[in-house]
């Protein structure tokens, strides 16, 4: 056996195969216990290492290298997915934010070392590292649609002070390591990091559009040169005397705008996310000496203070932020959350630190601790307040401000493109997207894939064709007996998913209906399945259906109200629809935490009236609110006496880049037992009059007239 582990740690081809079937499996199983699959592969590297298992080494041969890239790959990554539009929108308020959660902890923290024993510069380290943050809760306000909340706009921005600062701090205590700052010294540091961040951002940024404009559509030498700038920074930060993560960050501010949300910006977080970044915490967990942290009372000691002091010091900077700024205390609430987690720059200053000899391998320990802490605690947090932050917003939402007259399916004609293939589906979903676009004079497209094959003359291509024309001629039949125009497009493609969305752009679709598609194979659990990548590159909504009826049949339909905005205009629209054809009674459910007044209440229930509009004139709708009640539960309860629910989902990547529905849907989804229609939006979707009224309403309301609780 222990030859075995040597021949391992001698050879970097199995080392390397371990590392991926680590990166592969680990993150799969840890997030389904709702936990950030980085944390599964830090746990993973502290059982896998020298000190448990002793299957991977710090020091075998592969292992350094990667780790490096990782490391620059993180801090670029950091760079490069700030919101630099959202940071404009407060950034004031931002600046503000960012001084007060980075100084106080600093402080603190500084303050926690010097009394461990630690130097002047270890001690100030030893600060910083608690004073950055990690948007590792995003999701969640994702999730639940309060991401341009201004506390949430503010957190946000916030992030790119303290990860500089962070970062500025980490250069001069490394600078001071190396003998006595002199004032001299810490001036020319402080110059020449200030002409070297100048150049880095203005060049980079300059010279990136030059070469897209260059290499035009070719995303290969795109990503090529995106790649380069993270090394090229990284060098230049080390022969200016500062450490090469700072490089890297400022190479990812300086593409931010140059990349934008284009095709080479996801291939470029992919391949980090995917491959170095989780090496790089691997490689982390390798470090910590587990047995030795738990036996040693000292190191116990110390990461229970840095807890404590970044869990105070976080929360005082969102509190006065909260007098200063007039913040309601759930939204103060949601900036301690969001500002707990240490996850990239505090991993990469503390790596750093450790091999400069300032923290030693006790902090190390200590800092890996507190990381897994926040890790855990700041989502739980964000997870809670921000329902409520939804809950306030609906409250404050005023019946004037909706607009429910224009078409939530903007584009005119009305085309629905609906991608068939399993035979014994495809009645139902014909019957759908017919009742769909018969509503609005529109027409369906039935669609489908014949997966290209190298020969085109081969008989397994004359039997798919075979096969497809089959499911067309069949869905031409459904459509013409319901009176609704079809017209049946067959299209070869390469991958299914791509055709379908490519095909939708094509033909202008104004609306995807797609049969609903179990994750019941290995690949499709691991890579995604067709649906995910449809939700996720499709230009035009995407509605994804399970029906346990047939659409002509339904008679009760329930809808899941969130906020009063043109995303659920579009799912009363389809209610509406079916409610026409079948003579039907809709639902519209709204749920809130708290215990709004009578008046309110009234107030609820006319916002939901007032979403439907006079297109829905002799329709039988009832507007039923629901308080102090989980949200799945009521959802739940309530579809036992329907045959249909239609929720909106919001699409998101998992850390190992396959697409998740928000976890509300998700919940509601495996647990439903009616039919099921889930409206997905496409990245870029244009908001109506009534969603901008309402963000401007709520803007400027939260800056002018402050709430106290």
């Amino acid at each position: 056996m222990v030859s075995i582990l040597e021949h391992l740690h001698e050879e970097p081809i199995a080392v390397f195969a371990i590392l991926l079937a680590v990166i592969l499996i680990v993150p799969i199983l840890v997030e389904r216990i709702n936990l950030p699959g980085l944390i599964g592969l830090l746990a993973a590297g502290i059982i896998l290492g020298p000190h448990a298992l002793n299957l991977l080494n710090p020091e075998d041969p592969i292992m350094p290298l990667l780790s490096d890239i990782g490391l620059l790959y993180l801090m670029f990554v950091a760079g490069l997915e700030i919101d630099l539009d959202e940071f404009q929108k407060m950034k004031y308020r931002a600046a503000g934010f960012g001084s007060l959660t980075f100084f106080l902890p600093l402080i603190i923290g500084t303050g926690v070392g010097l009394i461990a024993g630690f130097s002047w510069v270890s001690a100030l380290l030893l600060g910083s590292l608690i004073a950055s943050h990690s948007l590792l809760a995003y999701p969640i306000v994702s999730d639940y649609g309060v991401t341009r909340n201004p506390a949430v706009v503010t957190t946000l921005g916030a992030t790119i002070f303290t990860d500089i600062a962070a970062l500025i701090v980490l250069a001069v205590c490394i600078s001071a390591s190396t003998g006595n700052l002199t004032l001299a010294q810490l001036t020319t540091l402080i110059l020449g990091l200030a002409a070297y961040s100048t150049a880095v951002l203005i060049g980079f940024n300059r010279l990136g559009h030059f070469f897209f404009r260059k290499f035009g559509d070719n995303q290969g030498n795109q990503f090529l040169i995106i790649f380069l700038a993270i090394f090229v920074a990284a060098i230049g930060a080390e022969v200016i005397g500062i450490e090469k993560i700072v490089g890297a960050f400022l190479a990812g501010l300086a593409v931010n705008e140059v990349v934008g949300n284009s095709r080479v910006k996801e291939k470029v977080v992919f391949i980090g996310k995917v491959l170095f970044i989780p090496i790089f915490f691997i490689d982390i967990g390798l470090l910590v000496d587990l047995p030795a942290f738990f036996s040693n009372v000292r190191v116990l000691k110390l990461s229970l203070s840095i807890v404590t002091a970044l869990l105070i010091g976080k929360y005082l900077a969102a509190e006065i932020a909260r007098r200063l700024y007039g913040f309601r205390k759930q939204e103060m609430l949601t900036m301690w959350g969001m500002s707990l987690p240490q996850v990239a720059t505090t991993l990469a200053a503390a790596l750093v630190g450790n091999q400069a000899g300032l923290l030693d391998d006790e902090v190390l320990n200590a800092v890996v601790i507190m990381m897994l802490v926040t890790a855990l605690i700041g989502p739980l947090i964000v997870k809670h307040t921000a329902q409520s932050l939804l809950s306030l917003a609906v409250e404050e939402q005023n019946p004037k401000d909706i607009d429910p007259s224009q078409d939530g399916f903007q584009r005119q004609p009305f085309i629905a493109i609906v991608p068939v293939h399993n035979p014994k589906t495809e009645r139902y979903l014909i019957e759908m997207a017919s009742v769909v676009a018969g509503d609005r004079n529109g027409i369906i497209k039935p669609l489908a894939i014949a997966c290209a094959y190298s020969e085109m003359d081969s008989p397994y291509m004359a039997r798919i064709f075979q096969q497809q024309e089959s499911l067309l001629t069949k869905a031409t039949e459904i459509s013409s007996a319901l009176d609704v125009s079809s017209e049946p497009i067959l299209r070869i493609d390469d991958d299914v998913a791509k055709g379908i969305s490519r095909v939708a752009k094509e033909h202008q679709a104004s609306l995807i209906l797609m049969g609903w598609s179990a994750r019941t194979s290995i690949k499709a659990r691991l890579f995604g399945n067709v649906i995910d990548n449809v939700l996720w590159s499709a230009h035009c909504p995407v509605a994804i259906t399970r029906l346990r009826m047939s659409p002509c049949n339904i008679k009760t339909i329930l809808v899941p109200i969130k906020q009063f905005t043109s995303v659920e205009v579009r799912k009363i629209q389809l209610a509406t629809a079916l409610a026409k054809r079948n003579n039907a009674s809709i639902t519209l459910l709204h749920v809130t935490l708290g215990n709004p007044k009578p008046e309110r209440m009234q107030t609820l229930r006319s916002c939901m009236k007032t979403l439907v509009g006079k297109s829905a004139q002799g329709i039988n709708i009832l507007s039923k609110v629901i308080t102090n009640h989980p949200p799945v539960k009521a959802i739940l309860t309530e579809s036992t006496s329907h045959d249909l629910v239609i929720m909106y989902t919001r699409r998101r990547r998992s850390s190992t880049g396959n697409l998740r529905i928000s976890r509300l849907s998700n919940q509601v989804v495996n647990r439903l037992l009616c039919s099921l229609i889930l409206l997905g939006e496409p990245h870029h979707h244009s908001e109506t009059r009534s969603s901008r009224q309402l963000l401007s309403l709520l803007h400027d309301r939260s800056i002018h007239e402050p709430v106290k609780l």
